[in-house]
Order: C-alpha cells, then structure tokens, then sequence
C-alpha cells in the first residue's frame, strides 16, 4: 500500500464486501462510441456481494467496524422509501445480530418492492416521516426511546457519507489502481459515478489525491444537488477523512469535474437520456442500472463520449454504485 495510505490499515472495519469488485471491460459500449475494447470499463460495485450490493456496503464496514459497537443494540438511519443505504444497513444490522430502526422518507405504503421489501426482510423496524428535513430530528427522537427502553442506539447518518465512511472509497480508490494493471491503457481516465449526499466520491477523491494520480478525473453525477454542492461537499467530507489519516493534502487540481446537468425530472425519477442509458448498458453489456443514480450517471458518460467531453485517446470508467433493488421495484418488473 502506498506511505500515505498506511494509516488506514489502523482503522477497524468490520468485512461486509466481496474484494475486489469486478473491474470488467465493456467492448460493446466502446464499439458504439467508435472506440478501442479497453477505452470503456465498469467497476462493478453493485457486485460487492452483501444485501445485493452497491456502494454502502464499503462505507458499512467502517461505520460498523467492531470497536464501535460496544454495548450498541440498534442500529438507526434514514434514507428515501427505496434508499440503497437503508436496505443495506437493515441486512448489516441483521448480519450483526443489532436491531435496525429505518427513518424513511416518501412513499412508504404497501405494497412493498424492491428495496421497500428487503427492509421488511431484514427484519427493521421502519418510521416512516413526511420529508428529509425530518430525518435527523426524528433519528434522535428514536435513539432517544431506545435509551430510554435500556437499550443504545448507533445512528449513521444519510448515506453513510461521513468523514469515516468516505474512508472506504479512499480503500476504493487504492484497490481499483491495483486492478488498473491488468487494464494497461496509454491516456487518462475519466470515471462517471454518482454524487449526492458525496461520500463516496470525496473517499475517491482523497484516494486519488494520496496516490498521486493526476491521470484520473472524477465526473461526479449529480441525482439531486446543484453542482456548487457536490463541489462543497465533496471537498468538506475528503478534508475531514483527510484529517482521519493525518493529513491535510488538498485534492488534485483539475481531478473533480461535478455536474448537474442530469437531474432530470427530479431524484428517483428516469428521465428520457437515463432510460436510454439503460438500455443501451442492458442490450450492450447485460448490466442493470436503477433510476436514482446509476442510469443518470451512465446517461452523462454516453452524452460526454458521444459529445468529445472526454478527448480522444483517454478511457471511461462507469463506477456502478448499485441499486439493482430499485431497478427492479418499477413499474413492469
């Protein structure tokens, strides 16, 4: 591991993912874009192998890591009715013998699909709130009543994008270097992966700063937020899992490239480039993608190929953070 990285190997983490993820070569997708087998690669996250994958699982195993469990009894978060997170820290939680308690937003009525379902499955007890403004409020409110009842609450905030959990993605960072070694390639890299609550691409961002790769650029895809908030988040939350490791290294000029040009409609919610993106990712390469995040991540890497945002000679990567749950809880599935 690089020198500067060592001092993560002192962080306890509690192994939830199957390491490495799959780096694969996407042949056909390159062939639509006129380009070389190896200029387009997936990092397949949603394979990460725990709770039917995705990104959280990563951040998980540090915000679960054994030394901070001690005497915890429940574990508590929120998310949306469909949150990724949510469903993987529900089957963490039943993994760890804790009880689960899910703040979640949105619709929250039966019937139950996709990540709705695997909650219940899980085995968490679900605390439905009309807004995210009342996530925080009402996940002090429940770790309150669980004090109260003798018992002792770990609360992991939205997303697990905390300075420990953006850990993870710098971990993410120096596993997908190893894995380039069997992917040679003569330009840069260009990875689309998608950016809301931040954790996962401030992680990478930190990671890619730390091993020095001013070849990589980060496209981080906005679901949600504006541009100017990834930016703001993104560097907060590296800056602070920076300070976790010791260091105050200042992220890589010209690594992050944020936008918020795929929105779409609004979060959760296709619009008509990310069901495109779908099905080309399913009729090209037989890969899933959901329409919170991935399939709008995907939709900005076709129109940045197809439009010459990423030169000539350069390569892509598709980080796919997961959702296969949601993806299937559509309507048709």
């Amino acid at each position: 591991m690089n020198h500067k990285l060592v001092k993560l190997k002192e962080w306890s983490r509690t192994p939830f993912v199957r390491e490495p993820t799959p780096l694969i070569q996407a042949a056909n997708l390159a062939h639509l874009f006129d380009r070389a087998p190896a200029d387009v690669l997936l990092k397949m996250d949603a394979e990460s192998g725990f709770g039917l994958g995705g990104n959280k699982a990563r951040k998980l195993e540090f915000e679960l890591a054994p030394n901070r469990l001690g005497g915890i009894t429940h574990v508590v978060t929120c998310g949306g009715g469909q949150s990724n997170h949510a469903r993987l820290t529900a089957a963490a939680a039943a993994r760890l013998g804790l009880k689960c308690v899910l703040v979640l937003s949105g619709d929250t009525s039966p019937p139950y699909r996709g990540n709705a379902y695997l909650d219940r499955l899980f085995g968490a007890d679900i605390r439905p709130v009309a807004s995210q403004d009342e996530h925080e409020p009402t996940m002090a409110e429940v770790a309150a009543e669980i004090e109260a009842g003798g018992g002792s609450a770990l609360v992991i905030p939205l997303g697990a994008s905390t300075p420990l959990g953006s850990l993870s993605y710098v971990r993410a960072a120096a596993e997908f270097v190893v894995q380039l070694r069997d992917h040679p390639h003569p330009g840069g890299t260009w990875i689309f992966v998608s950016a809301s609550s931040c954790g996962t691409l401030a992680g990478l961002a930190l990671g890619f700063t730390l091993l020095e790769r001013t070849d990589v650029k980060l496209v981080g895809v906005s679901p949600d937020i504006a541009r100017v908030e990834i930016l703001e988040l993104t560097e907060s939350l590296a800056g602070r899992a920076g300070a976790l490791l010791g260091t105050q290294t200042p992220l890589l000029p010209g690594l992050l490239h944020p936008t918020d040009e795929y929105i779409g409609p609004g979060y959760g919610i296709h619009s008509d480039a990310s069901e495109a993106a779908t099905a080309v990712l399913g009729r090209t390469e037989g890969v899933l993608l959901d329409p919170a995040y991935t399939a709008k991540t995907a939709a900005a890497m076709l129109d940045w190929a197809q439009g010459g945002r990423v030169p000539t000679g350069d390569r892509m990567v598709l980080w796919h953070t997961g959702g296969y749950p949601t993806a299937l809880a559509q309507e048709g599935c």
